[in-house]
């Protein structure tokens, strides 16, 4: 158990309002660390803190938008003062949007630009880049810690229809690496993890129907898994809890945690 244990840990969740990045919050708290919740849903945010001070867990939560980087330096601030300075970053913001989602037969050539910035920034600026920046400065001046992106297995395999979403979280990975390579020395590890197929508010009517039969895509999601199922939201919290953890993965950075089901092992 030591080498997961994250006391005297602070760890930062961007995107913790979130179902999946709500899970990875609890986690990290139940291993010992202090956790800040951060996200602009102020009610989601307030019941995962609950969630976790009612097992006798560490956690706040501070509202802001990971798009604006002068907010994200001001939550950052704000939990340095609470908590303490982060050892523990996860970047778990993120998602797609209607306008930039292709149905069959649609025309790529007419997929709005603002609609493909739209799901860049969110994914890619907002769901890594600015985090990193202002989160990184503060490891930087502390001597170290470790950063976990949330990419996707859209950004391993280019899925039909996703186009946008995929695109940016391939950048995931990449700038994941990246950094891994430049914070190196200085004590930082940068690791990634590419969630299959988890269902969520946001992906719920892609994959089922009204009657919780799977639509289309969802059944041909189940039928290219070999597990046979979607995944559930604590089954990230070993992939996030070990890469938090300096004494089990102090050797790890740079690296892409598949959590699949074997989904990107199956080739037909």
């Amino acid at each position: 158990m030591n080498l997961f244990n994250l006391e005297n840990e602070v760890a930062v969740v961007i995107g913790g309002t979130g179902v999946l990045g709500g899970a990875m919050a609890r986690a990290l708290a139940a291993h010992g660390a202090k956790v800040a919740v951060v996200g602009r849903n102020a009610q989601n945010g307030a019941t995962h803190v609950e969630a976790i001070e009612s097992k006798r867990g560490t956690a706040i939560f501070t509202a802001a938008d990971a798009l604006d980087k002068s907010d994200l330096s001001r939550a950052r601030d704000e939990i340095t003062s609470k908590l303490g300075a982060a050892t523990i970053l996860v970047n778990a913001a993120g998602g797609n949007r209607p306008d930039a989602t292709l149905p069959p037969g649609a025309d790529f050539c007419a997929l709005p630009l603002e609609a493909w910035n739209g799901v860049f920034d969110l994914n890619l600026v907002g769901g890594a880049l600015l985090p990193c920046q202002v989160f990184g400065q503060s490891m930087l001046e502390n001597g170290g810690g470790s950063i976990i992106n949330i990419a996707s297995m859209a950004g391993m395999i280019p899925l039909s229809r996703v186009v946008a979403y995929g695109a940016a979280k391939s950048a995931v990975l990449n700038l994941t690496q990246f950094l891994a390579r430049e914070w190196a020395t200085k004590n930082i590890r940068v690791n990634a993890i590419s969630p299959g197929f988890f269902p969520a508010e946001q992906n719920k009517k892609l994959l089922f129907n009204d009657d919780g039969s799977y639509t289309e895509r969802g059944a041909q999601i189940i039928g290219h898994t070999p597990m046979n199922r979607f995944g559930e939201s604590d089954e990230l919290m070993g992939a996030v809890i070990f890469l938090a953890s300096k004494s089990a993965s102090g050797f790890v950075t740079g690296h892409n945690l598949v959590a699949d089901g074997g989904f990107s092992a199956t080739t037909i």
